[in-house]
């Protein structure tokens, strides 16, 4: 990890550093960062900074270390196009990218600023993208910082390396760190991208104080390792997530088991040595590593980035304390993940959870309950996605409630998807809203995906999602004039959920049991 010099960031805070050649709003913006002078795009009032380096390039001897310092440059550098992205195999189908190709050299961040100055001290929104942690891009259209922008918001959108180049760990990677762990290249991408944010970002009209973090999927769960780590946790105002936490989706596992799983991969492609790993071409390692499973990588508990079991430090209240907006779809998986091919009758949901659950099966079909054919597709469907990711969202906001010290608020996102267009008539559509359907909504990115049929309740619900996001933001609670009321989580009372959809309204969370239920199932309390 790095520091930028003391002395420049006081200039930063001082506001010296002001938005040049801004002889009216057409001139192309310049700001004066650490590492030299960058060039954006003007559109019309709003200011883009793209492809902005904010560590060296892992490559060569840097593949599989902690992110290095970037460069300086002289002159001024041209910020007005995206960075490659991330090393990564065409997995899911839904990413569109506006970024020129994949490398590794692939660690840039994006701006967007409706800031005239560096005096405006605008709240900053920064977002990381998900995709299982072996795909996505800062460059995807659904992630678009330009409407946030348009709310008062420095929205900023970070790369960070994936899969094998980013949670890759082996025993040798190990003994040579300066910390003697490894794995977490990724986490540790983000967390210098929040560094060189706060020393920044002040330039770009945006206070330091008031960095927001956001996520979706592993960009969710991102988030809540971003708020258990020490190298963070003080960068950080407020915290969203969207759709999976550490504690129970995509968990770090102990650093022996990832290094164990790295000399076997490493074993399996013949790569005696460390040596010999790094001077694989890049994409001979990616396919490698996808005819492998490109999943098989985690996170690591290394005692650096983690200093022990991220659990453990929520529970101890070590996380950052700040307010957390937290909340999940109401159709994250299909229950198809539960049945596979069996029609949905109540026998075979029955033989299904007997076989997923065993000698506690009879406590999950109490909890996640079907009393006619009729109702198992809804029952199993639920079961299905709490078993990928509601849990894990909701344990998370659940101990952050009673160790963090600061307000929490839980939604749980149900708009599904209109119909595609051109769909046939005869095609099914899903009946709730779909694991990443939220994301174009609450950043307010409708018109940007082409592909969906929206409709003006769309732009209804984008509206009041949009709008608690960027009250949250801004203030660190999501209510605001004209929004339904948002009442924080309360231990001492009936947990309250807001349910937002085209009547977006506070429910009583009545599935409370279930969570529980997969709490002790997971290893307890």
């Amino acid at each position: 990890m790095y520091k930028i010099p003391a002395l420049f960031t006081l200039l930063v805070l001082c506001g010296t550093t002001l938005f040049a050649q801004l002889a009216g709003d057409t001139a192309a913006p310049r700001v004066q960062t650490a590492q030299g002078l960058l060039e954006g795009v003007h559109d019309s009032g709003i200011r883009t900074f793209k492809g902005i380096p904010f560590a060296a390039p892992p490559v060569g001897d840097l593949r599989w270390k902690a992110p290095q310092p970037p460069a300086n440059w002289q002159g001024v550098r041209k910020a007005d196009a995206f960075g490659p992205r991330a090393m990564q195999a065409p997995i899911f189908s839904d990413m569109m990218f506006r970024s020129n190709g994949v490398s590794e050299d692939c660690l840039y961040l994006n701006v967007w600023t409706p800031a005239k100055t560096g005096n405006e001290k605008l709240p900053v929104l920064v977002y990381f993208y998900g995709g299982g942690f072996v795909a996505g891009d800062g460059s995807e259209y659904r992630y678009d910082g330009e409407m946030m922008a348009r709310q008062g918001i420095v929205a900023v959108t970070v790369n960070y390396r994936l899969g094998i180049f980013g949670f890759f760990s082996h025993p040798e990677l190990s003994q040579e760190s300066p910390y003697r762990a490894s794995g977490n290249y990724g986490l540790l991408d983000q967390s210098a991208a929040l560094r060189w944010v706060s020393e920044n970002i002040a330039v770009f009209g945006g206070d330091p104080r008031k960095i927001t973090i956001a996520g979706e999927s592993a960009g969710s769960v991102s988030v809540s390792a971003q708020m258990a780590s020490p190298l963070s946790k003080d960068l950080i105002a407020g915290a969203i997530g969207e759709s999976g936490s550490l504690l129970g989706t995509l968990s770090a596992v102990p650093l022996a088991d990832a290094e164990k799983n790295g000399a076997d991969f490493a074993k399996n492609i013949q790569a005696g040595t460390l040596a010999e790993l790094r001077a694989m071409p890049a994409d001979k390692l990616l396919e490698a590593a996808t005819k492998n499973n490109p999943f098989r990588f985690s996170m690591t508990i290394d005692g650096y980035f983690f200093p022990k079991n991220p659990l453990d430090i929520f529970k101890a209240g070590e996380q950052a304390q700040i307010p957390l907006l937290v909340g999940w779809n109401s159709e994250e998986m299909n229950y198809r993940m539960i049945l596979g091919p069996m029609p949905p009758t109540l026998d075979n949901y029955a033989k299904a959870v007997q076989n997923l659950y065993s000698d506690k099966a009879d406590q999950v079909l109490a909890a996640y309950r079907a009393t006619t054919d009729a109702e198992v597709e809804q029952v199993a469907t639920d079961l299905a996605g709490d078993r990928f990711i509601g849990f894990s969202t909701w344990r998370w906001s659940k101990v952050h409630s009673q160790t963090g010290n600061q307000p929490v608020y839980r939604y749980l996102y149900a708009r599904p998807r209109p119909a595609m267009r051109n769909q046939p008539a005869d095609a099914v559509l899903p009946k709730g809203a779909v694991h990443s359907a939220e994301i174009e909504y609450a950043m307010g990115n409708l018109p940007t995906n082409r592909v969906y049929d929206w409709q003006p309740e769309d732009y209804k619900v984008s509206a009041i999602l949009q709008s608690y996001f960027a009250q949250f933001i801004k203030t660190g609670n999501p209510n605001g004039l004209g929004l339904p009321a948002w009442p924080a989580l309360d231990n001492k009372k009936s947990a309250l959920v807001m349910f937002i959809d085209v009547h977006t309204r506070v429910a009583e969370d009545k599935h409370g049991e279930r969570y529980l239920l997969l709490e002790e199932l997971a290893g307890g309390k």
